[in-house]
């Protein structure tokens, strides 16, 4: 693949080796850092910076200052809302190396986390899950969970296009129907 195929601005660095696929754009200052994989029809905004050894899927949008740290998993069409934070380490110090206890974050497919959200490391975010602006998440976050708060709580459930489900759990917007089953979401056959 040759630039052509993708967008970098000139302000941008990228290192090698790195992947990134046809239609993603890099826009101002952001720095792709070696061994990272970004997919097909990303954006990476301002002065976001990715890696090394991270994964960004097909489709996903970070939006302005955002780091995306070592051991960080981005699935298909995810959205990082600006200056949303990935942690790296539980304990860190100043003093205290820790680089080889950085933690694996798993963000599922079209999940959504808002502006100055954080995400603590060695945590799952589940698929379509919706994590609210300034949210704190500390544990595991179920698919389709709306997520809110310090800690983040799950205050209600999201369908996949993101729109908060009322107690019939149908999508307002599209109509597909949900079902609650043992404190999951699960969306029923189309």
């Amino acid at each position: 693949m040759t630039q052509a195929d993708y967008f970098v601005h000139e302000s941008a660095y990228v290192d090698t080796p790195v992947e990134i696929g046809r239609g993603s754009k890099i826009w101002h200052f952001a720095h792709v850092l070696a061994h990272t994989s970004i997919g097909e029809n990303c954006v990476l905004g301002q002065n976001v910076m990715a890696g090394p050894h991270v994964t960004i899927g097909n489709g996903c949008k970070i939006q302005n200052n955002v780091a995306l740290y070592k051991g960080v998993t981005l699935e298909d069409n995810v959205f990082c809302g600006p200056s949303c934070v990935f942690t790296n380490v539980l304990t860190p110090r100043a003093h205290v190396e820790r680089k080889d206890e950085f933690a694996e974050t798993l963000v599922g497919k079209g999940s959504t986390i808002g502006a100055n959200a954080t995400i603590v490391c060695g945590n799952r975010l589940g698929s379509y899950c919706m994590i609210a602006a300034g949210a704190v998440v500390t544990h595991d976050v179920e698919d389709y969970a709306l997520m809110a708060g310090v800690p983040a709580r799950r205050i209600g459930w999201v369908s996949r296009s993101g729109d908060p489900l009322g107690p019939d759990l149908v999508c307002p917007r599209t109509a597909e129907r949900y079902a609650e089953e043992q404190g999951r979401l699960l969306l029923l056959e189309e």
